[in-house]
């Protein structure tokens, strides 16, 4: 049984878009996966404010939706014929996060694969990165694809492990996604821990020991983990983003594979998340399990 049986691919017809489709068709060959691209049409008369759109503005809409939807019948079909897998179209009216977390949950998704950004640069900007809200709101795996060179298998991927639950499900996750890549796992102690231990006025050498004991600790945990596929371990301390995004870098990795914290939207707003300093800095291709649904990836 495969750890993903349904992709959803999300396209705006830009070419951040096109790459991640040609990604997501790479995945699901490699998955014997169904291939679900979605285009989500979000006019300008769904956000507040005024109706500045002339009279004809209804007939526009419709051949713009008529024309999207002949363009995403022919991309599937182009698709299927290319790399030999099932292929199916839709187009949803809405706010694009919210119509794809609904539609992969209709579909029963295992994997949701999107471009780092679209074509509405201006419109992200002004209401919050589309991507990002994907990744608040879909249950599901969802891959960032950031790579913008030419697209093949995965060589080389990182997967940031931080002992949550659901985190044994990761590696098989990263396997299905790249099944001929060369996998390391990674665990970073995050040296904020002790560094407010000293803040607080605890002994400097106590602190020191206790991130010296955790450290040790890591090592042994992650010395236990015996998934398949895996070539290699590290660990390292330091600012989990920061630590993760410089090992993938220095691995030369394609893919980088980490859950996401639970904290609703406004924690993650205010305190931020490793996930999304991650998916914002890393220059590869990021792979971002729910913290509720990790276990679904589980082979």
């Amino acid at each position: 049984m495969t750890p993903v049986h349904c992709i959803v691919a999300a396209t705006d017809f830009s070419v951040p878009a096109g790459r991640a489709v040609r990604r997501a068709a790479l995945i699901a060959k490699a998955c014997h996966a169904e291939l679900h691209l979605l285009h989500v049409v979000h006019p300008l008369a769904l956000y507040p404010g005024p109706d500045i759109r002339p009279a004809d503005a209804t007939c526009n809409d419709e051949a713009a939706a008529k024309g999207a939807r002949t363009r995403l019948e022919a991309l599937a079909a182009t698709l299927q014929a290319q790399f030999g897998i099932r292929t199916h179209a839709a187009s949803r009216i809405g706010r694009a996060h919210s119509q794809i977390a609904d539609y992969a949950r209709v579909v029963e998704a295992g994997l949701v694969v999107a471009g780092a950004r679209g074509e509405n640069s201006l419109l992200d900007l002004l209401l919050g990165s589309t991507t990002a809200r994907v990744l608040r709101t879909t249950t599901c795996p969802v891959l960032i694809v950031k790579l913008q060179t030419q697209q093949g298998p995965y060589r080389d991927a990182l997967v940031a492990l931080d002992f949550s639950p659901g985190f044994a499900a990761m590696p098989a996750l990263c396997r299905a996604v790249a099944p001929d890549a060369r996998i390391e796992l990674l665990h970073v102690c995050d040296t904020a821990i002790a560094e407010r231990m000293r803040q607080a006025g605890l002994d400097a050498a106590f602190a020191e020991d206790y991130r010296r004991r955790a450290l040790a600790e890591a090592e042994t945990r992650l010395q236990a983990t015996q998934p398949e596929g895996v070539c290699a371990r590290h660990v390292t301390a330091g600012y989990p983003a920061a630590a993760i995004v410089e090992r993938a870098a220095s691995l030369r990795a394609e893919l980088i594979v980490l859950g996401r914290s639970g904290k609703s939207g406004m924690q993650e707003f205010l305190l931020g998340s490793v996930a999304k300093d991650v998916t914002n800095a890393a220059d590869c291709d990021v792979l971002v399990l729910a913290p509720a649904t990790a276990e679904i990836a589980k082979p």
